[in-house]
């Protein structure tokens, strides 16, 4: 993805703006876009992770836990 972000501001200041400065406007926008939405896609979790609760120590809070997660039946 960096590759294309780097080929797109090349492309549009090297050659597109000989042509068409909007569009070579529009195409540094479109790669200013990209770092982000590939660190977003870097750093996807997926819906079993538990990185952000991982087991404490603390024996009440974990079983808190397992519970919202579904992981345990409800306490009576």
């Amino acid at each position: 993805m960096m590759g294309i972000c780097i080929g797109l501001f090349v492309l549009a200041w090297a050659v597109v703006r000989l042509w068409s400065v909007p569009a070579a406007v529009g195409m540094c926008v479109v790669a200013m876009v990209i770092p982000p939405v590939a660190a977003m896609v870097a750093n996807r979790r997926g819906p079993d992770d538990r990185w952000w609760d991982d087991p404490s120590g603390d024996p009440q809070s974990d079983e808190w836990w397992d519970e919202l997660d579904g992981k345990k039946p409800p306490r009576p």
